[in-house]
């Protein structure tokens, strides 16, 4: 093993398949590798497997065989370690397929430039555009664009040029302002490791002169204070520590510390690495900082420079790139990380997609996978961020499925959205409590549900009787009647029936806060709703009645007809039919929907007594 130390350049490779971006990464790994000098150190070249990440091994570079091509699976971007006598590489050697076009995304966040393979024989294909529309979101600037297979078109200048100039101009309307452009021949190794002679009429760099050389500039110590708090160091005997990466700027011992999104103020005590104490922290450390007072901190927190901090805020617009196989729905509950700090999220509004082709803003209800849109996102809680053209690190985010621990989406922050700054919770004297013992009950909210004609809406109507002749006070919230006024504004597709469901979970939150007993009868076919609603009630106070129906008995009832209009193609959106119901996983409470009404709702109302509602 050959451990290099050198100036290090990140970049991503991206383009079209079949464009040549394994064959050129393969050139240049093959070009390192070859390339020994018995007066110094050998020059080396890995490609590490697919998963793994370049972070990892950062500009320490290992000796192994060449792997010509990606490995399958993990996370379908294989990334090569190597180095010249100049400068080491880390390259992210990204999937060209439009599947994994958010692989692409994910990798691009820490590179310093990218490189864009075209086929030379295909030209500017739309994978490019929207790649290179990506690059612009993530704040690439610098991209070298490689018109590849030049010998498949006889070396042909006027072909070169007409890509040239047509991605220039793109590209300048992205925003892309350094461009550099190189026809090659990577299989060749034309213009990639050496010049051609059958190109004389090129007199640019070669690509891996270009990368040797190509200045970047890096002014993350020289922005404003950020650590992100990852873990905390409690000690009896001294100080705790607060650990984490700095993220921009520098720290010394005695500076003035703002801890977030609080906005305490703290002095920094110590700095320390487990080398020993720095007198000064900088950007892209791993540090421990002890602090001079004794403070609440916890991981999620940010330690900023007092006097120039970040926004706070519980509501931000931003940039999204949706990776996840199932669409992106407004009003759908997310998990939401930014930085270390992990919080429950909504996208609230869809303001637009962007075309890729046009750049054109697009009106959207909703993300369908590599999708980008402009969307505001409501938190439901305040965190600590820095708009991402100010600072990628604390800019960024990820959103995270909560049903499958999955990410399904990575954004950069636009800008905070102050309307919710001036409007504070309001402390009133008469709380849930008092109103509930008001009423001598325990308020709780019963959510029925299941497919139409399940049987829902009838068994509701007698657990409700049944509660008002033991004197109990209740509401039932039925779906067919809560369309005729608060949601009557609402279709049935996916984008109205999530927000459908946030609504009436809403208003039953209100109501229990009044101390009611809330049965809730909804279709809700989305767990992800069930879910969020769940989320909103305390402790026992939210209980999930499945009313499980077969949909062959649900259709031979249809008391309201929709299963012969849904047949019949003339109700496209029934759930069951035309679209999906997902049945809950871990409801409190099962009904076979076959039985008689009045027994199923003894069961509801036995489950009530056991629960010490009633």
């Amino acid at each position: 093993m050959v451990l290099l130390k050198k100036k290090l350049l990140r970049f991503v490779t991206c383009g079209s398949a079949g464009g040549g971006k394994s064959t050129l990464i393969g050139r240049l790994l093959r070009h390192c590798k070859l390339r020994l000098d018995d007066r110094h150190a050998p020059v080396v070249a890995y490609r590490a497997p697919s998963g793994t990440k370049g972070d990892d091994l950062d500009a320490a570079l290992l000796v192994d065989e060449l792997a010509a091509e990606r490995e399958q699976g993990g996370s379908n971007v294989a990334y090569s370690y190597f180095a010249t006598r100049r400068r080491a590489f880390i390259a992210a050697d990204t999937p060209g397929t439009e599947p994994y076009a958010w692989s692409m995304a994910t990798d691009t966040g820490m590179a310093d430039i990218a490189v864009l393979v075209i086929d030379a024989g295909k030209g500017l294909l739309p994978q490019p555009r929207h790649q290179s529309h990506i690059l612009a979101l993530l704040g690439i600037r610098d991209v070298v664009l490689v018109v590849n297979k030049m010998d498949t078109i006889g070396w042909d200048r006027a072909a070169y040029e007409r890509i040239r100039g047509e991605y220039l101009a793109f590209a300048a309307e992205l925003g892309l302002a350094n461009v550099t452009c190189i026809p090659a021949s990577a299989s060749r190794g034309d213009n990639a490791t050496r010049r051609s002679s059958a190109m004389p009429w090129y007199d640019g760099p070669m690509l891996i002169e270009h990368l040797e050389n190509v200045e970047i500039s890096s002014d993350a110590a020289s922005r404003p204070f950020r650590m992100p708090v990852q873990w905390l160091n409690r000690s009896s005997s001294q100080r705790s520590g607060y650990s984490g990466t700095i993220e921009a700027g520098r720290v010394r011992a005695g500076d003035r510390l703002a801890l977030l999104p609080g906005g305490k103020l703290v002095d920094v005590h110590r700095i320390m690495t487990f080398e020993g104490d720095l007198t000064e922290g900088v950007a892209r450390q791993t540090v421990t900082l002890t602090l001079a007072q004794d403070v609440d901190v916890s991981r999620g927190d940010m330690l900023a420079v007092a006097d120039a901090r970040p926004a706070v805020a519980e509501q931000f617009a931003a940039y999204l790139i949706w990776m996840g196989e199932q669409p992106m729905l407004p009003g759908r509950s997310y998990l939401l990380q930014a930085g270390t700090a992990v919080v429950g999220a909504q996208v609230t509004a869809l303001k637009h997609k962007l075309s890729v082709t046009s750049l054109e803003h697009v009106a959207a209800t909703h993300l369908e996978c590599n999708e980008i849109a402009f969307c505001n996102i409501a938190l439901d809680r305040a965190i600590a961020f820095d708009p991402y053209a100010e600072n990628r690190k604390t800019g960024s985010f990820i959103l995270i499925d909560r049903m499958r621990n999955a990410t399904v989406a990575c954004g950069m922050i636009a800008f905070a959205l102050r309307r919710s700054a001036n409007i504070h919770w309001q402390a009133l004297k008469i709380d849930k409590g008092a109103r509930a013992a008001l009423k001598a009950q325990k308020p709780c909210v019963l959510w029925l549900t299941g497919l139409s004609a399940a049987g829902k809406s009838t068994i509701a109507d007698l657990v409700e009787q049944a509660l008002h002749r033991a004197g109990h006070h209740t509401i039932l919230l039925d779906g067919d009647n809560i369309r005729h006024g608060l949601n009557r504004d609402l279709g049935f597709t996916d984008e109205d029936r999530v927000e459908n469901i946030r609504r009436v979970a809403e208003v039953a939150k209100l109501m229990v806060e009044a101390g009611l007993i809330v049965i809730v009868s909804f279709i809700s076919p989305f767990r992800g709703e069930r879910r969020m609603a769940r989320g909103l009630f305390g402790e026992g106070e939210f209980i999930e009645i499945h009313v499980d129906t077969p949909l062959e008995v649900c259709e031979a009832r249809d008391p309201k007809g929709l299963y012969k209009l849904a047949r019949a193609g003339k109700l496209p959106n029934l759930t069951g039919i035309g679209s999906p119901y997902e049945p809950p996983e871990r409801a409190e409470l099962v009904l076979a929907g076959t039985k008689p009404p009045q027994v199923l709702a003894d069961e509801v109302l036995a489950r009530l007594a056991r629960q010490g509602v009633i």
